[in-house]
C-alpha cells in the first residue's frame, strides 16, 4: 500500500497519474523554518517530517499493514534566498507577489519516500527557475479575490490563473505544481512500484 502524506489536492491528482490506488493520510507538522536554514535543507526536512508524522498516524490505525510505503513532498518559493510560505492575508499576498514581480525566483520541491520502519529512506530535491513579468497591485488584489493564492506557497498557482504572471520557466512543471513526476516514478521503482508496468497489467 502506498500512502500519500499530503492534504494537497494537486499532489493527489498528480500521483494518480502514476499509481492507481493509494491512501491519503496528511499529518500536521510545524512548518517554521529554522534560524538561517537553507531553503533546500528546509524543503527536504519538511518532506521527511511529513512522512514521519504520517507513519505515526498510520500505525494507530487498526488495519495498518506492515508493507506500507510513504510518499511526502514539500514545495517552497524562494526569492533572494528568502523562503515565501503561504499568505495569510491580502497584505501577505501583496508583499510576496511584489517581491516576485518582474524578476526570477526559485521553486524548490522535495520528495521523501520511505517504508514503515523508516530504515529505507530516499529523498530528492528539485530546483526550478521561474521568471515573472511585472505585476500591478490591482492585479494582485483581483487575484487574491479569486481565492486561488490563499493556500499556495509564494501566493500563486502556476497551474491556474497565476500562470498569466509567468514569463518563463525552466525545469519540471509538475514539480512547480507540487509533485515531480519524473523523480517520483524513479524513486517509486526503488520501492518496487513501477507505474507503466502496473498499467500494462490492467
Amino acid at each position: 500500500m502506498l500512502v500519500l502524506a499530503s492534504a494537497s489536492p494537486r499532489r493527489k491528482e498528480l500521483l494518480s497519474l502514476l499509481v492507481k490506488e493509494f491512501e491519503v493520510l496528511p499529518a500536521d507538522i510545524d512548518e517554521t523554518p529554522k534560524y538561517q536554514e537553507e531553503a533546500k535543507d528546509y524543503v527536504v526536512r519538511m518532506a521527511v517530517e511529513k512522512a514521519k508524522a504520517a507513519i505515526e498516524k498510520y500505525k494507530r490505525q487498526p488495519n495498518a499493514g506492515l508493507s506500507a510505503i510513504f510518499l511526502a513532498s514539500d514545495t517552497s518559493v524562494v526569492v533572494g534566498g528568502r523562503i515565501l510560505g503561504k499568505p495569510s492575508s491580502l497584505d501577505d499576498s501583496l508583499s510576496m507577489l511584489r517581491q516576485l514581480s518582474g524578476r526570477s525566483h526559485q521553486v524548490i520541491t522535495s520528495l521523501c519516500l520511505c517504508n514503515l520502519e523508516f530504515d529505507h529512506v530516499v529523498t530528492k530535491c528539485i530546483v526550478n527557475d521561474v521568471s515573472f513579468r511585472d505585476i500591478s497591485d490591482v492585479e494582485i488584489q483581483q487575484y487574491w479575490k479569486s481565492g486561488e493564492p490563499h493556500d499556495k506557497a509564494g501566493s500563486y498557482a502556476i497551474q491556474g490563473m497565476g500562470s498569466i504572471f509567468v514569463r518563463s520557466m525552466s525545469g519540471s512543471y509538475s514539480a512547480v505544481v507540487g509533485l515531480p513526476l519524473y523523480e517520483a516514478a524513479q524513486i517509486l521503482a526503488q520501492f518496487g512500484i513501477h507505474p507503466l508496468e502496473e498499467m500494462s497489467h490492467e
